[in-house]
């Protein structure tokens, strides 16, 4: 059975920078879509970023130019770089894959594997 296994959140003050990483087991396939979402109990879940196998990114408009999404395939992981930090970033960042057959990577309905969250947490 897939499983993906994010690490790296924490707690940290707004400006602060954080990296989370997703591993994937070693039966998952390689995927077209990887991304990560954010969930909070205020919100659904939402895209934070998005990268495809051809390396296009996707980025929602609140995080781009602070946040880094990238993915190494040859050790199944995915990567999120996050940097200046705010309070609104604060959430639990859950990674998903996709079964590697394409999409657009923009809507969760499009991802079959996901992980459990990794907490970040940004004070004021």
């Amino acid at each position: 059975q897939v499983q993906l296994v994010e690490s790296g959140g924490g707690s940290v003050q707004a400006g602060g920078s954080l990296r989370l990483s997703c591993a994937a087991s070693k039966d998952a396939p390689t995927a077209h879509c990887m991304g990560w979402f954010r969930q909070t109990p205020e919100k659904e879940r939402d895209l934070v970023a998005a990268i495809d196998i051809d390396g296009r990114t996707t980025y929602a408009a609140s995080v781009k130019g602070r946040f880094t999404i990238s993915r190494d395939d040859a050790k199944n992981t995915l990567y999120l770089q996050m940097n200046s930090l705010k309070p609104e970033d604060t959430g639990s960042y859950i990674c998903a894959t996709d079964d590697g057959f394409g999409g657009t990577c923009y809507t969760q309905y499009e991802y079959m594997y996901w992980g459990q969250g990794t907490q970040v947490t940004v004070s004021s």
